[in-house]
């Protein structure tokens, strides 16, 4: 067997570098069609590296047709060709995201969220985030409920019966 040489082109190893750095800097933006171009670019620097490791150039991968000359690696063909798909179906998806974005909002910007502003406020001053129906006659929450009941499966016999 013809090994090929694996050694790839520095030209290409920057450019894989810059595509994913410029990538990742613009999917961390707030505007959706900034976040659309930086997972494209993204999308390309990957390809473009899965090609690159995938070695030189060779034969077509079907066996019986190369004869005595190197057979090009073909997963690296085919995980591109996912990837392209991929890239394409998500793309549809954020173009739709911001098309309706700007027809409700006249921007594409994304918001932050209202949930999760308040789960940030309530984690931030360790208070349960919610409270049991009978919490106003026992005056403890789910939370310390929570730790005082014994575990049915731990062979606990009182548990076992009462659940009987």
């Amino acid at each position: 067997m013809i090994v090929l040489e694996n050694t790839p082109s520095a030209v290409l190893v920057l450019a894989v570098g810059v595509l994913c750095g410029a990538g990742v800097y613009l999917l961390l933006e707030r505007p959706l069609t900034r976040v659309l171009l930086g997972f494209i670019l993204l999308s390309n620097g990957v390809n473009l590296m899965l090609l690159v490791a995938g070695g030189r150039a060779g034969a077509s991968p079907i066996v019986g047709n190369a004869g005595d000359e190197p057979m090009s690696d073909p997963l690296a063909q085919a995980m591109t060709l996912t990837a392209i798909v991929i890239t394409l179906g998500l793309s549809a998806f954020i173009l739709a995201l911001a098309y309706r974005s700007w027809q409700l909002h006249g921007h594409d910007e994304v918001a932050d969220d209202v949930e999760d502003r308040r789960v940030a406020r309530q984690a931030a001053l360790n208070a349960p985030a919610y409270e049991d129906a009978d919490a106003a006659e026992t005056g403890e929450s789910l939370d310390e409920e929570a730790a005082t009941v014994h575990d049915e499966v731990a062979g606990d016999d009182a548990g076992t019966e009462a659940g009987r």
